[in-house]
């Protein structure tokens, strides 16, 4: 229930799915308890909170992210602008503008908000030239970034925006890049599969770091 302590079954016990446990709230400490143990809400409309820790989990090595000969061209011609945290809820709302329904529920929106505005949420924001045409956000634990979703409005702005966050995350130290899920843009982009036993142990050693991100300042 809402308030009570930040405890969470061990995700190892889940089964592949990864459901692990029902209710609680979005408080900034249940949400970074969460993450720091490979845990993470995803639930629709109506219901309570529901918590996962899938196996296997998707992540993005430095030397798996894919970037085709289309869209390195698209990178050095510099047809979009590239920021970090300045439009970091309308990135929200964007990543949950989906035609089939969406998990980033007006409490997610105020949740991660939060998270972003105690620095724990991180934005990059793709422009073509005033208007916002693509984006990510995630969570920052440590070394670790939970990446959640990310949109796009013109073509290859959700991959330059995906691009940018793994390489500037990882040269600024991040060390674990999570995509939660495989799906097949994301295996186009070189998402691979970890077994969860592996990611839960990269995730609680990467979390327990000190890590400031050079590139938000």
């Amino acid at each position: 229930m809402p308030g009570a302590p930040y405890e969470f079954p061990d995700p190892a016990a889940a089964d592949d799915e990864g459901l692990l446990a029902i209710g609680g709230d979005l408080s900034p400490g249940r949400l970074l308890a969460a993450y720091e143990q490979g845990i993470f809400p995803w639930y629709d409309a109506g219901l309570p909170p529901l918590w996962w820790s899938p196996n296997p989990r998707a992540v993005i090595e430095p030397h798996t992210l894919h970037v085709s000969r289309s869209l390195a061209r698209v990178l050095r011609k510099g047809s979009f602008r590239v920021t970090w945290n300045q439009a970091f809820e309308a990135v929200m709302r964007a990543c949950g503008q989906r035609e089939r329904g969406t998990w980033i529920l007006p409490e997610m929106i105020e949740a991660y908000v939060g998270l972003h505005r105690m620095g724990h949420g991180h934005s990059v924001e793709v422009w073509s030239g005033d208007q916002l045409v693509g984006g990510l956000y995630g969570v920052q634990r440590g070394a670790l970034f939970a990446a959640e979703s990310m949109f796009h409005r013109a073509t290859d702005a959700s991959k330059v925006a995906l691009v940018h966050a793994v390489t500037e995350l990882t040269a600024s130290g991040i060390e674990l890049f999570d995509v939660q899920m495989m799906t097949a843009h994301l295996a186009s982009m070189g998402a691979i599969e970890v077994p969860r036993e592996a990611y839960l142990q990269r995730c609680r050693e990467a979390s327990e770091k000190t890590v400031g991100l050079q590139i938000l300042k």
